[in-house]
């Protein structure tokens, strides 16, 4: 049985990420923000110091988005932003593939966003942090694929979740559906799909890639 340590995984994309892997045969760690805060290097370091499992798979999951004009946004946001959505995963994956190359196994997915690719307004901070987690995972990937582990991003477009209804009344994600080529916002197990896939062994060649899946927005 391999074991998977995954990131935000208490709801959305994260939730159905756990739910897939554990269907597939995974054991999965989803580490609440109490026993590993992602804005803490600290905190991160003590998790890891502490985690006695050999994790075969990283998800890089969480993630934070403050939307701010570009003369609105302050220095404090910005590093908070690429702390939990690039350096936390970035410390991460530094530790624990060091004993996936020992094993000479290894899957890293992370996950990035469709702004990493085009963006709009107000999206400065998380854009800079999603395109860096996207140049990290080809570093990575070229580094650590010898060894046999594999470094891939996935790069969500809109996403049906909780939160996305949240923020949106019914209209606005109709209006942004319409935007769509498929006409449709993913569901969140579309996206667990590829990352399942990634994290298994039926990946046995595909490394370094940011896939995007946005029902074609990025295409327009």
């Amino acid at each position: 049985m391999r074991t998977a340590l995954v990131t935000g995984a208490s709801r959305g994309i994260g939730a159905a990420i756990v739910a897939q892997l554990e269907k597939d045969g995974c054991k999965v760690l989803t580490p609440s923000r109490s026993e590993m805060d992602l804005s803490s290097s600290h905190s991160i370091g003590q998790y890891l110091a502490n985690l006695k499992e050999d994790i075969d798979i990283l998800v890089n999951n969480a993630g934070i988005n403050q939307i701010a004009a570009l003369d609105d946004i302050e220095l404090a946001n910005v590093i908070s932003i690429l702390q939990v959505n690039l350096l936390a995963a970035f410390q991460l994956a530094q530790h624990l593939s060091k004993d996936m190359k020992q094993r000479k196994y290894g899957r890293i997915v992370n996950i990035s966003s469709l702004w990493s690719v085009v963006t709009r307004s107000g999206r400065t901070s998380y854009a800079m942090s999603k395109t860096a987690i996207n140049g990290m995972t080809r570093s990575m990937a070229i580094e650590l694929a010898s060894f046999n582990v594999l470094v891939n991003s996935v790069a969500p477009g809109y996403v049906l979740t909780d939160l996305t209804r949240q923020n949106n009344s019914p209209e606005e994600i109709e209006k942004i559906a319409q935007a769509i080529p498929m006409k449709r916002l993913a569901e969140p197990e579309e996206i667990a799909n590829l990352v399942a896939f990634m994290c298994s062994e039926k990946n046995s060649y595909l490394t370094g890639q940011t896939i995007v899946v946005d029902g074609g927005y990025s295409c327009l």
